[in-house]
């Protein structure tokens, strides 16, 4: 099984994409397939923590004193 501790949210996605490309294609024995399944998910987890953790760092700004402000961000509606 691979390693995700160390893994970009880059490096994780393009594995990913790689294991679906080749799921896909329909051509893996079973055991395998099963095996890349698993291992699709452990990448798909992997990132959605990753895009987690940035929205929430994303959702979080320091003003000058160190006060934290949550926004939350609306449409603007056309006039």
């Amino acid at each position: 099984m691979i390693e995700q501790k160390e893994k970009s949210f880059e490096e994780a996605m393009s594995e990913l994409e790689k294991v679906v490309d080749k799921l896909e294609q329909g051509d893996v024995p079973l055991e395998e397939a099963i095996s890349m399944f698993q291992e699709g998910m452990l990448l798909s987890k992997l990132c959605h923590e990753k895009l987690e953790k940035v929205e929430k760092q994303m959702d979080q700004i320091l003003h000058e004193d160190g006060e934290v402000e949550i926004l939350s961000f609306q449409e603007e509606e056309s006039s």
